[in-house]
């Protein structure tokens, strides 16, 4: 007897979704076998008993778990009880104050009335891990020199050097008169409605395409009124009497982030363009390689451009001019800001014809940044390795000038041009870590839930490790606000995040974690060494890949499941 079409879909699923358990401490969890794929870097993993399980220290969350050499001590031996083989010590946080005593940076005695005084824990931090055979990593925001929430760091006093944005306000052209634009009726301002204007606004409707109608006709759809008072309406009524066509425009600014009212992110990001910002950060991660006995650096979130529209600085333009050979219409050969009108004003981008040169551009440049950083660090400790973070949704990325994909990478993002391809971090990395901030373990668990399959801890690692391509080991990472009071939940997604992954990161110790360390001695029971322990992992993996690759060895296609923008920031 023939199935029915849904007994046959629900065997289908069965066959897809199959019980999985790489934390045999945990409950299983079913796993999507069309999504995950084992790839070398994980067979390297596999063969070795390897996995990484990494506890993240914040900086100024937790001053007061680590300002004196005995909480240090109980901290760490916490931290290895729990199972964790690795701990990433924030040096540098956003307010650009660093918790050791630097020559380039101011030192952080204290955060919302939380003492640090002139200690310096990194030394003790060490000290700790080493007796605990734990690896040991600093973590430095790179491009941010301040907290703009609180108007502390020391890139207050470096206007020079922040990132000068590009913004741009709304106008309004009839014929040859240019009006400014406001949400709301303004005596001195044009501004759109949907509805007939009120009594004592003058008021004129217009369709969808700017062109002016006749009074009392039917607004057809998609249509609006322009409409002025006050003085405004005087000139508006001139206008109209001009017969032409209304136009939305955009006219630029240019503004350093911590002048910005517009920009509402709380780092004050500096110019990776800029030789001084460069050369501060080369300084401070050779002198904390130099001084400190840590396996490495990993540079935090902040390893990126303030956005899309940033940086616009001069000094960006002329040495962009210089990488094109060509001079440009700043800013519209690099893009426009666009307005239009549907119900409320919605903003966009008119791309110039040398758009993607410019992403492109600005990706060779943080590749190049982390590249030199490798080698300086590399020359001063041989074994040091680098790390970066950053959040798993990919197709953010291009806005912020971070691929932290491999050149191999090969899917259907529409920004992911040869050009930009070759601006891949991966082959640079020792490892990458990406924040898979989702309360939703995996896409069976989605299913379920009525969500989408993408922004799962197991959708978000598998596109992290796939977008590697074995060039980088690849961890996911775990926010612990997405658990509070969820232990079961908590399990689940470290069942996730080392299934689709290379291993798990979890940030951070200040979020809510005293419930959570059961969960994590039951995950970690079995002892495993971190893949980045010894650089013979990483390098047997890239050998195995490139041996695939010069075979011809075709892969399954990189799912793109979705993700949520901005998570992980």
């Amino acid at each position: 007897m023939p199935l029915l079409p849904g007994l046959f879909l629900l065997s289908q699923i069965q066959s897809r979704f199959q019980p999985g358990n790489p934390l045999p401490g945990l409950p299983p969890i079913m796993l999507d076998r069309q999504l995950i794929y084992d790839g070398p870097a994980k067979q390297v993993c596999s063969r070795y008993n390897l996995e990484a399980r990494i506890m993240w220290i914040d900086a100024t969350a937790n001053i007061e778990r680590y300002n004196t050499p005995e909480k240090i001590v109980a901290l760490v031996a916490r931290i290895k009880t729990a199972g964790f083989n690795t701990i990433v010590f924030d040096v540098k946080p956003l307010s650009s104050e660093t918790v050791y005593p630097s020559k380039f940076a101011p030192k952080l005695k204290e955060w919302k009335g939380k003492e640090l005084g002139d200690f310096d824990p990194l030394g003790p931090m060490c000290t700790e891990a080493r007796k605990n055979n734990l690896s040991i990593f600093v973590s430095m925001n790179a491009f941010c020199d301040g907290h703009r929430l609180v108007n502390r760091g020391p890139g207050f006093d470096r206007p020079d050097e922040q990132s000068v944005l590009y913004e741009a306000k709304p106008v309004v052209r009839i014929g040859n008169i240019k009006f400014d634009y406001s949400p709301k009726l303004d005596p001195t301002k044009i501004t759109f409605l949907s509805t007939p204007p009120p009594a004592g606004t003058y008021g004129f409707p217009c369709d969808r395409n700017g062109t002016i109608l006749e009074d009392g006709k039917p607004l057809p759809k998609g249509g609006f009124y322009v409409c002025a008072q006050g003085l405004g309406s005087a000139f508006l009524q001139g206008a109209r009497a001009q017969n032409g066509t209304v136009a939305l425009d955009s006219e630029p600014s240019f503004v350093r982030i911590g002048e910005s009212v517009a920009d509402k992110q709380y780092p004050l990001m500096t110019s990776p363009t800029n030789p001084s910002v460069r050369r501060r950060l080369f300084d401070m991660v050779e002198e904390v390689t130099t001084n400190y006995d840590i396996d490495g650096v990993i540079f935090d979130d902040r390893l990126r451009y303030s956005g899309l529209n940033g940086d616009f600085a001069p000094l960006a333009m002329s040495l962009f001019q210089q990488h094109i050979g060509k001079q440009v219409q700043w800013p519209d050969d690099v893009f426009k800001f666009s307005y239009s009108y549907s119900t409320q004003l919605n903003r966009g981008i008119r791309p110039g014809r040398y758009y993607d040169e410019w992403l492109n551009w600005r990706a060779g440049i943080l590749h190049n940044f982390v590249a030199d950083v490798r080698t300086r660090i590399r020359q001063i400790k041989p074994k040091m390795q680098l790390g970066v973070y950053a959040g798993s949704w990919y197709g953010d990325y291009q806005q912020y000038g971070n691929n932290w994909a491999s050149p191999a990478m090969d899917a259907g993002f529409w920004f992911l041009t040869p050009e930009y391809q070759k601006t891949g971090l991966a082959p640079d990395l020792d490892f990458l870590i990406t924040g898979c901030y989702y309360p939703t373990a995996t896409g069976y668990d989605a299913l379920v839930e009525g969500r989408g399959v993408g922004v799962t801890v197991e959708g978000a690692g598998t596109l992290s490790y796939r977008a590697a391509h074995d060039q980088t080991f690849v961890y996911a990472g775990l926010s612990l606000i997405d658990f509070k009071d969820n232990p079961v939940g908590l399990g689940k997604a470290l069942q996730a995040a080392v299934a689709s992954s290379n291993g798990v990161m979890v940030f951070d110790l200040s979020h809510d974690i005293e419930p959570m360390w059961s969960v994590f001695e039951k995950a970690f029971a079995q002892p495993k060494m971190p893949p980045h322990l010894l650089p013979g992992y990483l390098a047997e993996a890239r050998r195995l890949r490139t041996a695939l690759d010069r075979k011809g060895f075709k892969e399954p296609p990189i799912i793109i499941a979705g993700g949520a923008s901005g998570v992980g920031f």
